[in-house]
């Protein structure tokens, strides 16, 4: 049974940066493609990123193109979500989710979650 947990998270001035992990355990992440999705105060769960087995042309939602970057690293089974000139809208509780293969992109069709990790962007 593969189990996630995010860590990473806390609060960050607007125009910083911040990088979250997803370390999987219980499982290898080799054969996961692995999102992060987040929900804001108020909102559903929006689909944020998206990497595949092969890390090759990841998925982002336009509102985080150009600042968001999603790498992993199998040898450590971690993903990362690397997010720069964060804004105030980027608020949210940040989730990691596997699913088995590709990314179903953008249908959030994870098997597994983790707990989320909370992100605030405040001055």
């Amino acid at each position: 049974q593969l189990q996630l947990v995010e860590s990473g998270g806390g609060l960050v001035q607007p125009g910083g940066s911040l990088r979250l992990s997803c370390t999987a355990s219980g499982s290898r992440l080799n054969n996961y493609a692995v999102g992060w999705i987040r929900q804001a105060p108020g909102k559903g769960r929006e689909g944020v990123s998206c990497i595949g087995t092969s890390s090759s042309s990841p998925d982002y939602t336009d509102s985080v193109k150009g600042r968001f970057t999603i790498s992993r690293d199998n040898a450590k089974n971690t993903v990362y979500l690397q997010m720069n000139s964060l804004e105030p809208e980027d608020t949210a509780v940040y989730f990691c989710a596997a699913e088995f293969g590709a990314c179903s992109w953008p249908l959030m069709r994870y098997d597994y979650w983790g707990q989320g990790t909370q992100v605030t962007v405040s001055s």
